[in-house]
């Protein structure tokens, strides 16, 4: 057997440093050999929680089944991790004194198939890993990450376009992982309004916010999945506290009659993410005689938006709208009178991509105008995720791809980034995909003019104006 063992003191609480080791999926965060992880039962984390590691073994690839064995919150956790190699026994303790906790690493390796025999060849090695590894975590916990920049790999990719383009699937996820900065940071007392929150990248985004402590408001449109998403929430991460608001965010006026209620209520935003969305194949218009594709992708989000702003301005901390866009507006470029598109030559795909393009350049617009008023706003892609609206809108792209698609999990993971972490507070203003901000254009032909970028804002309050009156 081969005892590690490694001690740490970091300017974090007890309970932020017990939460971030207790989730194990953290462990590709910090560990010298972990390459990922994830968890694979159900429910808020404690006794019994499992997790799946996969970890970099000198040339080998070895994955590693734990289980959280003994769970004292916040004192002490107790993992075990089980391999075809080798068996070992986490002990994490923590201590609070005064500002700082003090953590206690013992890992005890027990190995199979006669590598006992190798156990002084291996020491040295093992000793030197877990240094590494206790190093990355004080780093995590320290959280001192910088605000992101572009990768010299991302910026060839995007310049050549198609492998840009492959980013976007589950391999440029897995590619990301290993480029991150931990992201320790929890959102206790800080107040999140998410649209879109019942299903897919929304409902995704929900859950690991709720686990990461935020103050939640979840918007969706129908109220007969009000307590199935409240049960949901509540199995997967123990919260009962969430706030359900309805509103069918393709009419303006339940838009205006959702931003009343929360601005009665007066509650402070920290963070508004535009989410809500939808790929709608056949031509319709709404009741208040809007294109509905504009109404909900566009129109939407830009009331809630200018609505909300009381609520969004006079933070000690500035607050940030995310406004969640698709791969697909790289094929469009904005130009403001084909935002709403006719009968004759209407085109889901097109509609939705069009509506993104613009929702990504009133990001801009928006970081621009409120940059001096405590406001950061980003746009975020998540890439081809496999989701119930592609599954519904877009069939023959699932089935043609469904082998290199994202998880809702994956395609969610920028939103929760910029929603959750310290660095994401640092930059306005830009387009991200796995937490790297990108190019808004893959193709030269697809820059707008400044006088359509200009006359944007202008454009959509005529029309939501125009809906108000019918």
């Amino acid at each position: 057997m081969i005892t590690l063992h490694e001690e740490i003191t970091v300017q974090r609480t007890l309970k932020d440093c017990f939460r971030y080791v207790a989730d194990f999926r953290t462990v590709a965060e910090w560990d010298a050999t972990a390459l990922d992880a994830k968890k694979c039962t159900p429910g808020p984390i404690g006794l019994g929680s499992r997790f799946i590691v996969h970890c970099a073994v000198g040339p080998t690839k070895v994955r590693l089944a734990y289980e959280i064995v003994e769970y004292s919150p916040w004192a002490s956790i107790v993992l075990v991790g089980k391999s075809r190699f080798f068996e070992v026994r986490d002990v994490i303790s923590f201590t609070e004194t005064e500002s700082q906790t003090h953590i206690s690493y013992t890992a005890e390796f027990s190995y199979r198939w006669g590598l006992s025999n190798f156990e002084h060849q291996l020491e040295s090695g093992m000793r030197a890993m877990g240094s590494e590894s206790l190093r990355g975590l004080k780093d995590a916990l320290d959280n001192s990450a910088s605000a992101p920049g572009l990768s010299d790999c991302t910026a060839r990719a995007d310049r050549w376009v198609a492998p840009g383009v492959a980013m976007f699937s589950k391999w440029g996820y897995r590619r990301s992982i290993s480029q991150r900065q931990p992201n320790s940071h929890f959102l206790d007392g800080r107040h999140v309004v998410l649209t879109g929150a019942n299903s897919g990248l929304g409902l995704a985004t929900g859950i690991a916010l709720a686990e990461a402590g935020a103050d939640l408001t979840l918007v969706i449109r129908n109220p007969e999945k009000r307590e199935e998403l409240l049960q949901t929430l509540k199995s997967e991460t123990g919260r009962s506290d969430i706030t359900i608001e309805i509103a069918d965010l393709s009419l303006m006026a339940d838009v205006r009659a959702l931003s009343e209620r929360l601005l009665a209520k007066g509650t402070p935003i920290d963070v508004l993410i535009n989410n809500a969305g939808a790929l709608f194949n056949d031509y319709r218009v709404t009741r208040e005689g809007l294109e509905q594709s504009f109404a909900l992708l566009l129109a939407s989000p830009s009331l809630l938006t200018h609505t909300l702003r009381p609520l969004l301005t006079g933070h000690s901390t500035p607050a940030r709208v995310i406004n969640v866009v698709s791969g697909g507006m790289y094929t469009e470029k904005l130009v403001c009178e084909r935002l709403i598109m006719t009968p004759s030559n209407y085109h889901g795909a097109q509609a939705y991509a069009r509506a993104k393009r613009a929702l990504t350049v009133l990001s801009e617009l928006w970081a621009q105008q409120w940059r001096t008023d405590g406001i950061i706003v980003n746009a975020m892609h998540p890439g081809w995720a496999d989701t119930p609206g592609v599954a519904s809108a877009l069939p023959t792209f699932r089935s043609i791809t469904k082998r290199i698609l994202r998880t809702a999990d994956e395609g969610a993971d920028t939103i929760i980034w910029l929603a959750r972490a310290s660095e994401a507070g640092a930059i306005s203003g830009k387009l991200f995909l796995d937490r790297e901000p990108r190019t808004p254009y893959l193709l030269a032909k697809t820059r707008e003019s400044t006088a359509q970028r200009a006359q944007l804002e202008a454009f959509i309050s005529a029309q939501i104006d125009a809906a108000s009156m019918a």
